[in-house]
């Protein structure tokens, strides 16, 4: 089988993409995928994975694209993303026929909505990759069939309002819901929104579209269940295998990473005690405040825990006021394999921003977390992470007048994470029980596990009934054997 995966190049979308790509393989697929000359300079250079191939383009914005707080340039470099990556995947798709080599799928990320348009050009079987809680899609589905209006004003200013969902067993509140979903129509959100907009309508012009979600049963068995219209099955958690199904203890990377700059905490780690280290990290893209960034060193401080926090330029460290203090207490570093971290017995808490990948690492290396979610789907992940599955407690509902998270509150949660009181205890307890379902799904004949393989059946027999676009039906007329084109 040959799959063809279409993602948009940023950091958040590439590793879980590489992880399912690396899932497909080892069942015997063989995948490409179209990536941007930037991101390749950035990534692949590093990536060698047998049964992977990478297929540069140009998006027209070969130095990259640096995101702006401007509607009209963000339209056009998606616009020029459209153009350029739907001529490059039409092209692909018909040369690969010519060569005996065709598509057995194509799948795709978030906001690369052409995507299953040229897929649908071809009549050729599709899947999307939702790389964001199932809750998420959840969400955003009912928004956009008849539920936009209980997303309000009224709905953001009043701390009491909540609402309920059709198919979610509990409530959410203004402080739950993606952060554009209550501003948009007076914001730069406004743009990113309508990509999402789109995304949801494409996978309206299907009926009943599989849509593969970075969970699994156990973790979101409602959500999952949650918009009939949709197939949505979970494969995740999509990590490397020796942090999940342990069957290569080798694969601990993510193959590729975006950042030059690696600082080896592993020696500094195994200097500390079993679970005293606080680990410190709110992603690649969001700039914490000057103001913010204070509290937190102050609460780091004042919780008395060894730490590691992760600042992408280290001199922002020396511009703190307790710069000094910081670099004697703990470790600051630019990047680090967050994984490996958090997988270290000398890490017991995790101070995050909640993006999906960094809630699902600690999930499945068993680290409780105190929540600090900053904007989009982050604010749903802290709902689960504090209400629904009780892995940790939430900060950013304790903001002050200035819109800053005063270093008390910040160091109360760590304390509460990190001793041995009630709460602490019952913390570490749930983190550990999802770490176990977690892997549970993942291993070989786990929940995940099966549901990829039968949706590579399931692509198979797609395949072999598509009445393929005349563009391709000469190509696939070729005299092949009829096993060897569907397996190829």
């Amino acid at each position: 089988m040959h799959f063809l995966l279409i993602i948009f190049p940023a950091h958040g979308h590439i590793n879980p993409a590489l992880q399912f790509a690396k899932r497909l393989i080892a069942m015997g697929a063989h995948v490409t995928i179209p990536i941007t000359l930037h991101m390749q300079r950035r990534v692949t250079n590093k990536i060698t994975i047998p049964g992977l191939s990478f297929l540069p383009f140009s998006d027209g914005f070969d130095a990259g694209y640096t995101p702006v707080d401007d509607e009209a340039g963000y339209m056009f470099y998606m616009s020029e993303l459209e153009r350029h990556g739907s001529e490059f995947v039409t092209s692909l798709i018909v040369s690969s026929a010519d060569e005996g080599r065709p598509f057995t799928c194509l799948t795709y990320t978030l906001l690369v909505p052409w995507a299953p348009k040229v897929a649908r050009g071809f009549n050729l079987p599709s899947a999307m990759l939702w790389i964001e809680p199932a809750t998420v899609l959840d969400i955003f589905y009912y928004y956009f069939h008849g539920y936009a209006d209980c997303i309000n004003d009224k709905t953001k200013e009043d701390s009491l309002c909540s609402m309920a969902l059709p198919g979610l067993p509990f409530l959410l509140s203004a402080h739950d819901i993606p952060s554009f979903l209550l501003v948009w129509k007076s914001s730069v959100f406004s743009y990113v929104l309508r990509s999402f907009e789109e995304q949801i309508q494409q996978l309206d012009l299907e009926a009943k579209p599989t849509v593969l979600v970075n969970t699994f049963e156990a973790l979101e068995a409602e959500a999952l269940r949650a918009v009939d219209g949709f197939n949505m099955i979970p494969i995740g958690p999509l990590l490397p295998s020796a942090f999940v199904d342990g069957k290569d203890p080798s694969d601990t990377s993510f193959g590729g990473d975006l950042f030059p700059v690696s600082d080896d905490c592993v020696e500094w780690l195994n200097s500390k005690p079993e679970k005293s280290v606080v680990y410190v990290s709110f992603g690649s893209y969001f700039e914490l405040s000057r103001m913010q960034m204070e509290e937190i060193a102050r609460a780091l401080l004042d919780c008395g825990s060894p730490f590691v926090w992760v600042l992408r330029e280290k001199e922002k460290a020396d511009k703190l006021s307790c710069g000094e203090e910081l670099r004697k207490r703990g470790k600051i570093v630019t990047w680090c394999s967050q994984v490996e971290v958090l997988a270290h017995g000398s890490v017991g808490c995790f101070l995050t921003h909640c993006g999906w990948n960094s809630t699902v690492e600690s999930l499945v290396c068993g680290v409780p977390m105190v929540a600090f979610p900053q904007w989009m789907d982050q604010k749903t992940s802290a709902k689960l992470i504090e209400d629904v599955w009780k892995v940790g407690v939430r900060v950013d509902l304790l903001v002050n007048e200035e819109g800053t998270v005063e270093g008390k509150e910040i160091k109360e949660c760590l304390k509460v994470v990190m001793e041995s009181g009630e709460k602490g205890n019952e913390l570490r307890m749930n983190a550990k029980k999802w770490k176990g379902l977690a892997r549970e799904a993942a291993k070989e004949g786990g929940s995940s596990e099966k549901n990829l393989r039968a949706f590579m059946d399931g692509v198979g027999q797609k395949f072999q009934k598509s009445k393929f676009h005349p563009l391709l039906r000469s190509s696939l007329q070729q005299p092949l054997a009829h096993s060897e084109l569907v397996l190829l």
